[in-house]
């Protein structure tokens, strides 16, 4: 494989692998949310309590957040590439 292949496929593996992850993130999530409303979600928004499935959705949602960045928002050899031909440009000034 060429090197510009061995990066694509590195980032196509990153965002097969994110999708995969918010894929499970729904399910689950919402497993848990509708197991909370069934079995006393009601009583606890009457009551004003804080509903538990809160801190799993919070928890993995910033986990979540870091694997999207991670595969569409991280591309080091892109940045290295733009960083490297500023200095080249600056240089021949």
């Amino acid at each position: 494989m060429e090197e510009r292949d061995k990066q694509l496929w590195r980032i196509a593996k990153k965002r097969a692998g994110f999708k995969k992850q918010l894929a499970s993130y729904i399910i689950v999530n919402g497993f848990l949310w509708a197991l909370w409303w069934i079995t006393q979600g009601r009583d606890d928004v009457d009551d004003g309590g804080m509903p538990w499935p809160v801190w799993s959705t919070l928890g993995w949602g910033i986990g979540l957040a870091y694997s999207y960045y991670g595969a569409y928002h991280d591309n080091r050899e892109e940045d290295t590439m733009k960083e490297f031909q500023k200095l080249k440009d600056k240089e021949k000034r």
